[in-house]
């Protein structure tokens, strides 16, 4: 069963992690770009997916996951879950909540 993507609001943030980022961070346009490219495969990829079981995690959070390893150098999938635990702007990107 296919997860649904939805940006997490902070719980516990006063600030939206949305004005935290700079205006003027490259990672803005990126993100744009990939969300109004899974937004157009939305349709392919839900097909995929059983419609029983347990939710996956939604596509478009893993594939910015991907996208910030291969940007920024991360080495493997277990230093890739340490900076989204504790990087800001990882989190944002990926649309989790700062808490």
């Amino acid at each position: 069963m296919r997860g649904r993507f939805t940006d997490q609001g902070g719980l516990f943030s006063y600030i939206a992690p949305d004005k935290r980022v700079p205006a003027n961070h490259p990672l803005r346009k990126v993100r744009e770009l990939v969300r109004d490219v899974l937004s157009d495969l939305n349709r392919s990829l839900g097909r995929l997916y059983a419609s029983e079981g347990r939710p996956s995690i939604p596509p478009e959070q893993l594939l910015s996951a991907l996208l910030l390893q291969v940007f920024y150098g991360i080495r493997s999938e277990r230093q890739l879950m340490e900076q989204l635990d504790y990087n800001l702007l990882y989190r944002w990107f990926v649309g989790l909540s700062p808490d």
